[in-house]
């Protein structure tokens, strides 16, 4: 919420918590109300769905008591009772029925507005003020759905409290903040008005320059105060103690009420701060993120800094004038303020670099932290030394449970390390001219780490940990440790644990709420959720986004087991990284992490040129190439399903129907780029488009910028000749014969195979290059065809001749002219200085 909870606000006066309390306990729920209030306000207040039909609203109210069980299931108890209490609370939502728990809270809600609204009014003649809602609900809307006759009005017109006749400076808020709130709640745009962050320092601006104003009031009740005790027995002294009193009076709501607007803004900072670091783990899925905002937000920081260090003041000079014994009240306003700051100073300190997320160990890293409080309390004069250690996902919790700050204790913090890191403390600094005070650690290395039990199927590329950063300091006279938790980091010992790390980052990055305990996130999101997160995440990686049609079929391949063809809206951590394929031995995020790591070392330029098509199934493939008004030589470039990181061509072959090459991935692009491979297969003729709005390619037109620029084979002078690296398809159809070469009858089955170097490995069919004949592999055909049974002859002649018997000459001249008048030679020769190696796929690398 961008300002203090409802709830807050509510229980801040006796007679509206006593009203609210005996409504929910009507239904049980107060003790839920008082558990989970933010978690409830926000999620009603910025409901997305305005229902308008009862069906409409049921399904909001499952969907709602869902997420509710589920909380309450995440809430971590802090003692037995709690813990019992929150299983009393997840019985009571499953006994009541689902559309009457949701309604009665969302009553409770707008009954709340209104008492908040009728607060602000009622206190404006004695200085005070709650602060006003800055939602929108559409209560009628839902009313009338249910049949209900609520009596309150509609939010959005609490904004101007209209019909009192008050104005909004007069119910104590300013009025710009007033227009503000109200200008920019959109009609009929439910959730939290936004200020942009150069209004909202320049209402605290505005704000502070009120204040200022009691400085001289103040100055005046001091100056009385004094004349009063130095002359007692003065005529005027009854009249003057009574002004006194009156005047202390006003001073003193004067001051409440700017604590007031005070705490308002820096609930505002505070949240625009969470919302920067919220920023800044989607950025580290790749999201676009602006560094330059800390700025602007520490400028808001430092000008709270001055506003809370004058109010503090001021409460301070005001609790001398001592007119009675005893005063609670500004007692309790000084408590307030002195929290507020300390909240202030410790919220200011964040990592602003965030570590590696997935960090292996022995590899050196770097982060940094900062205090966006820049030189407002002096620190800087005598910086202090930063030190970190890294904590577990339990340890976080703990430090998380204890509050906002640390009590300062003797004993170090480096005993309840759960690893052990190098270069681990480094000294703030001081920039004068940015007004940046930070703390860099550039050489960090992480040497060894402590791993909790696993459970059940738990791995440790599941596992979670945090850098914990802390200094202490005395500010104020009083002594503070400050810390911050960086994003949550898996710790891995070998790269083959990257992908399911990636996984637990991803999905944390992803989907973590704002405020949270450390580092409990949904196991389960809607598609949607989970399509803006892979589109990120691959657009990031790759520089080029998915289109609709590569998100649908994504979509299609995580709705495993779902024989009856509906639509499952939600996706589950255990779809996504945790169960196999199905008829696969490899995960959805196995499969779709292989692909972006393909593209991103192999694939890059031409996938941002739109040369892949990529994300498409073998069924949809086969239909769009046939549909294809190009025809023969139609091909795309399709992910293969069945191989990780793998990439396939799809085309229509001269017989009209559609060929499908198995798939090469990296290791074979590390041999023959893709482009070249493309290059080398003439039945490819024109690359079918990998959008609707894009018309087809010629081949080369396509691929001609990526092709590499091959030289003519030169002779060697240590005898050696060289040779080339091609790719051949056998192509369908009746004459089988290899792609680029002349057509003729062959006894080979007519069979699509896919080879590497000058041969097709099925049928030992090689095309006869002159430059390289007398180097060439040797492969020898099973057939027993009388050209087999020719070759295998001349196998034995040749391997029984001396290497510089001219009759080899002889041989390699024949070949030669066999080739030169169209006929393919059937087999090949070896030389007692040349053999071949097969390597996987089909390929062979001649040495």
């Amino acid at each position: 919420m961008s300002s203090m909870s409802l709830w807050k606000r509510i229980s801040s006066h006796a007679d509206c918590e006593q009203r609210m309390a005996a409504y929910y306990n009507k239904k049980g729920l107060y003790d839920l109300r008082l558990c989970l209030a933010p978690w409830i306000e926000d999620r009603i207040m910025s409901e997305q769905i305005t229902p308008n039909s009862t069906n409409q609203l049921e399904l909001v109210a499952v969907k709602f008591i869902e997420d509710l069980q589920q909380k309450l299931l995440s809430t971590r108890a802090s003692d037995q009772v709690l813990k019992y209490r929150l299983v009393e609370l997840c019985a009571l939502i499953q006994r009541t029925p689902a559309l009457e728990l949701y309604t009665h809270l969302r009553s409770g809600v707008q009954k709340e507005l209104q008492l908040a609204a009728e607060k602000s009014v009622a206190v404006a003649s004695a200085g005070q003020s709650m602060p006003l809602n800055t939602y929108n609900m559409n209560n009628a809307a839902v009313a009338a759905a249910v049949g209900m006759n609520t009596g309150y009005v509609d939010a959005s017109d609490l904004l101007g409290v209209a019909g009192t006749g008050v104005s909004p400076v007069a119910g104590g808020m300013p009025a710009g903040l007033m227009h503000n709130m109200a200008e920019t709640a959109a009609p009929g745009r439910v959730g939290p008005a936004k200020m942009e962050l150069y209004e909202v320092h320049n209402q605290i601006f505005q704000s502070f320059n009120e204040f200022t104003t009691c400085s001289e009031s103040l100055k005046v009740l001091v100056q009385n105060y004094r004349y009063m005790l130095n002359a007692p027995n003065s005529p005027d002294a009854e009249r003057l103690f009574k002004s006194l009193i009156e005047d202390k009076a006003a001073l003193v709501a004067r001051l409440r009420r700017s604590f007031m607007f005070y705490d308002q803004l820096q609930d505002l900072v505070i949240t625009e701060l969470k919302n920067w670091r919220r920023q800044q783990a989607l950025a580290g899925n790749g999201a676009q993120f602006s560094e330059n905002m800390l700025d602007d937000i520490q400028r808001c920081f430092e000008l709270l800094e001055s506003f809370v260090t004058h109010l503090l003041t001021a409460v301070k000079e005001t609790l001398l004038v001592r007119i009675v014994n005893d005063d609670p009240d500004l007692n309790c306003l000084l408590e307030q303020v002195q929290v507020a700051q300390k909240n202030l100073v410790c919220s200011a300190f964040i990592v602003d670099k965030q570590p590696p997320q997935v960090m292996k160990t022995n590899t050196r890293f770097a982060a940094s932290v900062r205090w966006l409080l820049g030189s407002q309390l002096g620190i800087h004069m005598n910086p202090p030394t930063v030190e970190c250690i890294i904590m577990s996902e339990l340890q976080a919790q703990r430090f998380v449970t204890r509050g906002t700050h640390m009590d300062v204790t003797n004993g170090s913090l480096a005993g309840q390390s759960s690893g052990e890191i190098q270069n681990c403390s480094s000294t703030m600094e001081y920039q004068q001219s940015s007004h940046v005070f930070s703390a860099s650690f550039r050489n960090m290395q992480l040497k060894k780490i402590k791993r909790a039990e696993k459970k059940g199927t738990e791995s440790v590329m599941d596992e979670k940990f945090a850098l914990f950063f802390y200094a202490t300091t005395t500010v104020n006279d009083y002594q503070i440790r400050v810390w911050t938790l960086s994003l949550p980091v898996v710790v891995i010992v070998h790269g083959n644990q990257e992908p399911q790390s990636w996984a637990t980052i991803t999905w944390d990055n992803a989907f973590a709420d704002i405020v949270r305990d450390p580092f409990v996130v949904t196991d389960r999101v809607t598609w949607r959720q989970l399509s803006v997160a892979l589109n990120t995440k691959f657009g990031s990686c790759t520089q080029r986004a998915l289109t609709a049609e590569n998100l649908e079929f994504l979509f299609e391949k995580l709705q495993r087991d779902n024989i009856a063809g509906e639509r499952n809206e939600y996706i589950s951590w255990n779809q996504f990284c945790k169960e196999p394929l199905p008829d696969r031995t490899f995960t959805f995020w196995e499969w779709f992490f292989a692909i972006m790591k393909l593209t991103k070392d192999h694939l890059l330029s031409m996938w941002k040129a739109g040369r892949i098509t990529g994300f498409i199934n073998k069924a949809k493939a086969h239909d769009d190439l046939l549909r294809a008004v190009t025809g023969i030589g139609t091909f795309l470039l399709r992910f293969s399903d069945s191989e990780l990181g793998g990439v396939t061509i799809a085309y229509v072959n001269a017989c009209g129907s559609v060929t499908m090459l198995s798939p090469w991935t990296a290791r074979d692009f590390q041999i023959l780029n893709l482009a070249d491979r493309i290059r080398d297969l003439d039945m490819l003729r024109c690359l079918h488009p990998t959008d609707v709005n894009v018309q087809p390619l010629d081949r080369d037109l396509a691929f001609g910028d990526f092709y590499t620029q091959r030289a003519e084979p030169t002779p060697r002078v240590d005898g050696y000749v060289p040779s080339t690296i091609r790719v051949q398809v056998r192509t369908s159809g009746d004459t089988g014969s290899i792609s680029g070469t002349p057509h003729h009858s062959m006894q080979s089955p007519p069979q699509d195979s896919m080879s590497m170097g000058n041969y097709s490995p099925r049928s030992g069919i090689m095309s006869c290059n002159p430059s390289s004949v007398a180097t060439t592999s040797y492969y020898k055909d099973d057939s027993d065809s009388d050209d087999g049974i020719v070759a295998r002859a001349l196998e034995n002649y040749v391997n029984n001749t001396a290497p510089d018997d001219p009759i080899l000459d002889q041989i390699s001249h024949t070949i030669y002219n066999v080739c030169a008048n169209g006929q393919e030679a059937q087999w090949m020769m070896q030389t007692k200085s040349t053999y071949a190696v097969p390597s996987p796929h089909n390929q062979t690398v001649q040495y």
